[in-house]
């Protein structure tokens, strides 16, 4: 797995769902399907007029989230940019002939309504549900950090074994101290809520 192949997994899916923040700091989510997909971005079109082209001038963070058949679910967070005004048309016409519906829902040139974003720099987590132990990593898409998360064991572990017992997903390697294995980390707190000795510590 890397971010090309979850990119592609993105375009198989198809209708995505788009989570911002509006200004009165209420979740706002919606479904969008004119995207155009690149190996290094993503973009996307929205009408100039409704709340979430107005939520992504004003501020421009957005997670995007997908879920596939196979149990899979992939989320990227990311900053949207407006394409520059002389760049507009031609990615409008590239999503418009990828999206062969929008041209019922923009008929002639209504579609110049529209604005055109784009995604370059992005952190995609991978989340695997289908396979024993879940299987999760995390990717980078240009200049982007990597927000860790999740739970890791401290040096005050005394290694009792209580945290291995408790995991579900049998994730936790003995050790001085005892390791998570991170990528099979379910980031359900189970470990850090039994661990006698409050050794377990949570990242986020």
């Amino acid at each position: 797995m890397n971010a090309q192949t979850c990119l592609k997994k993105l375009q198989y899916v198809g209708v995505l769902s788009f989570a911002t923040v509006s200004p009165d700091g209420t979740p706002q989510i919606r479904c969008i399907s004119a995207i155009h997909y690149e190996t290094d971005a993503l973009y996307f079109f929205t009408a100039r007029g409704k709340g979430f082209c107005k939520e992504l001038l004003r501020d421009g963070r957005v997670q995007i989230l997908a879920y596939t058949r196979y149990n899979e679910m992939i989320r990227v967070s990311a900053k949207a940019i407006p394409v520059p005004r002389a760049d507009q048309k031609k990615w409008i016409d590239v999503i418009f002939e990828e999206q062969p519906y929008l041209a019922n829902v923009y008929p002639n040139d209504t579609r110049e309504i529209g604005i055109v974003f784009s995604i370059r720099d992005m952190e995609i987590e991978y989340f695997n549900l289908a396979v024993h132990p879940i299987f999760r990593e995390n990717y980078i898409v240009g200049n982007r950090r990597i927000k860790q998360k999740g739970y890791e064991i401290t040096n005050h572990c005394i290694g009792c074994g209580t945290c291995a017992e408790n995991c579900p997903q049998n994730c936790i390697k003995a050790g001085k101290p005892y390791q998570i294995m991170q990528e099979h980390c379910l980031h359900c707190g189970s470990c850090y809520e039994h661990c006698p000795v409050q050794a377990v510590m949570q990242k986020d």
